[in-house]
């Protein structure tokens, strides 16, 4: 049996594929095995997939149903006890396994393990900084108080023991995107984050990625399933309301008033900077001038994944 059970799931991405299942292949740690789970591709990405041979790649093609479900299908097909997911778009430094195999071996009641990423916009790599200091190689996490600056988990960095998920369950499927935050969510509740402090994986910033595309805010997370274990959890609270703030900007974007009323009337504003606060109240017009100036400093007009 592997040590890890690489999920890599794709939805038209014959333009990154290749070199995403290249970053895998190319591992200084050679026991894995990977499930690739196309999720109903209209593009060429299957035929690119089928042009490896290599023995330790399994594909198995599915209609197409969301990140959440194909997520779930690749974990429920797994034969190793650790899982490492990567998006179909995004890649791993050579040693990113290796690093991860280490960590589990120093920290073996250790469930969740995550490295640092660097983001590809265009032709610019960006490390990307977090709201916490960690001078060491290893350190463990409160997810929600790690993740006030940026996400200290990403569908791409983060490898789990597969008995983590008799607590906290599979992906959300009811949730077409922010289904990740879903469920960084539950284990945050569960557990405490190893992060190894290196940018081992490379999130690429695709235009067409689903995440930066679906303006859908009914499809986006609720957080409404967590409203009894924000009262009694203050670091919980405080990143609900900072994401709630997200999709209340976005509801704003979008004329959405009766989203923007449900995020809104469920955040707490203490947990917002005053910045935030001013933004919150702010018109369309003044959103939409403040994210041409920001894309004119040649950053992107949308959130990241998380």
């Amino acid at each position: 049996m592997a040590f890890f059970s690489v999920i890599i799931t794709v939805y038209n991405k014959e333009k990154h594929i290749q070199a995403t299942i290249e970053s895998v292949l190319h591992q200084t740690f050679k026991d894995f095995e990977i499930i690739v789970v196309n999720d109903g591709s209209t593009d060429n990405s299957e035929k690119t997939i089928n042009a490896f041979s290599d023995k330790r790649i399994t594909l198995i093609s599915i209609l197409n149903q969301g990140a959440s479900n194909a997520r779930n299908t690749g974990i429920k097909g797994a034969k190793s006890d650790y899982i490492a997911l990567l998006d179909g778009d995004d890649t791993w430094d050579p040693t990113y396994l290796q690093h991860m195999y280490d960590a589990i071996q120093k920290f073996p009641k250790t469930n969740i393990f995550a490295t640092g990423i660097v983001q590809k916009y265009k032709n610019n790599l960006t490390p990307v900084t977090y709201s916490f200091n960690q001078a060491e190689t290893y350190g463990l996490h409160n997810y929600f108080k790690a993740s006030k600056k940026y996400t200290l988990i990403t569908s791409s960095s983060v490898v789990f023991n597969i008995s983590v998920l008799e607590k906290t369950g599979l992906f959300d499927i009811s949730i077409a995107t922010g289904e990740d935050t879903d469920m960084w969510i539950r284990f945050g509740l569960h557990f405490k984050i190893l992060f190894i402090n290196k940018p081992l994986a490379c999130y690429n910033y695709d235009d067409y990625s689903l995440s930066n595309t679906n303006f859908n805010i009914d499809k986006k997370p609720k957080f409404n399933k967590y409203f009894e274990e924000e009262k009694d959890n203050s670091d919980l609270k405080t990143f609900l309301d900072r994401n709630r703030y997200s999709l209340a900007i976005f509801s704003i974007l979008k004329n959405d008033k009766k989203n923007y009323i449900f995020y809104t009337s469920n955040l707490d504003v203490n947990s917002l900077s005053l910045r935030q606060r001013l933004l919150l109240k702010s018109p369309k017009w003044i959103l939409l001038l403040l994210l041409q100036l920001q894309s004119l400093g040649g950053g992107w007009l949308i959130y990241p994944k998380n």
